[in-house]
């Protein structure tokens, strides 16, 4: 199937966007909502007058105005538009902004409002931090994230670069995104971090720019790889490291932090622990710069993740510059991509 061209937004209330103006029409909304569709890889998809677009929601594709318990006691999410779809009480998870997500019956994914959670809780027995009970019956309720411990390991890593000649998160070239914004952005000679730098191509275009570029990476196999490619470059250098525990003299001693395809393949819930490294090594006033994947993703790596998360995360540490969806990627990336220029606080 073929990727639609056109794109259609969803806000964080669960409402459509046209051109950044809020669709009002309930027919159009219902349309959009209704005929949502998850594609290979995460790409949300949908019809927009019939025409097929590419779906960018901000937080979950559903955002559920208020929860119904109706008489035969299931529950239903109710949604922008008057749509309304039955959920499991055996789907919810919560986030640790403690918020339940959940699958409606059509297998998209929702996040309750605050609104239509606190309705939520007054319908329950019960409900403690991990667990609700409703009609005599208990529910585990688990972290949105399930841990993974094994990918915080040097091992985990080197294993994929032994049995595979390009994983899949490699281009074999700079994100398209960076391509397009060194250029635009005209950043003046800065010192650059390129944490999970894989085989060093983002790394090395901004060496190329004339940039002084240290890139890290867990597993020696990259780093192996990194040089033969890269290693020519006088302003850029490699270090083996895990990017938990870099070394004090990376203390606010970058300009610039550059983040892609790291953030989603950390441990999730290591990704608040990742904000504070890059707090750590930026100079005051120095700028998060990234690509950030936007899609449904619990089981990873790749993790996927939302605008609503990573706002929530970086709001108190960055002022954003530039901030949008990024659509002009690579087909299978199309629809999944955010690209930021943010200035440390």
């Amino acid at each position: 199937m073929a990727i639609p061209t056109n794109f259609i937004q969803i806000d964080e209330e669960g409402f459509a966007l046209s051109r950044e103006v809020r669709i009002q029409d309930p027919i159009v909304g219902q349309e959009i909502l209704q005929n949502l569709k998850i594609h290979e890889g995460g790409t949300l998809l949908s019809t927009f007058g019939d025409v097929p677009v590419i779906v960018e929601a901000f937080d979950e594709p559903y955002v559920a105005a208020q929860v119904n318990l109706k008489e035969d006691k299931t529950w239903e999410i109710l949604l922008p538009y008057g749509v309304h779809y039955a959920f499991e009480l055996e789907s919810l998870s919560l986030d640790e902004w403690d918020r339940f997500h959940g699958y409606a019956a059509n297998k998209i994914p929702f996040v309750m409002s605050r609104k239509a959670q606190a309705t939520f809780f007054n319908l329950l027995e019960e409900f403690g931090d991990d667990f609700i009970e409703f009609d005599g019956k208990t529910y585990d309720i688990p972290a949105y994230w399930p841990p993974h411990k094994d990918v915080e390991k040097e091992t985990y890593w080197s294993q994929i670069y032994q049995q595979e000649e390009n994983p899949g998160w490699n281009l074999g070239e700079p994100a398209e995104a960076l391509k397009d914004m060194i250029p635009r952005l005209k950043i003046s000679r800065s010192r650059v971090l390129v944490l999970g730098c894989g085989e060093g191509h983002d790394a090395a275009l901004f060496a190329a720019a004339g940039h002084f570029v240290t890139a890290v990476d867990i597993s020696p196999l990259a780093l192996e790889r990194a040089k033969k490619l890269y290693g020519h470059l006088p302003t850029l250098t490699f270090v083996e490291a895990d990017l938990f525990k870099l070394p004090q003299d990376f203390d606010q001693s970058f300009d610039v932090v550059f983040e892609h395809t790291c953030y989603c393949a950390i441990n999730p819930e290591r990704r608040q622990e990742l904000v504070k490294v890059w707090n750590r090594v930026l100079v005051q006033g120095g700028h998060l710069m990234g690509v950030f994947f936007t899609f449904e993703k619990r089981q990873g790596p790749p993790y996927g993740g939302t605008e609503w998360e990573l706002r929530q995360r970086l709001k108190n540490h960055y002022h954003p510059i530039f901030w949008g969806r990024w659509q002009k990627s690579i087909p299978r990336r199309q629809g999944k991509e955010l690209f930021i220029y943010t200035k440390k606080k």
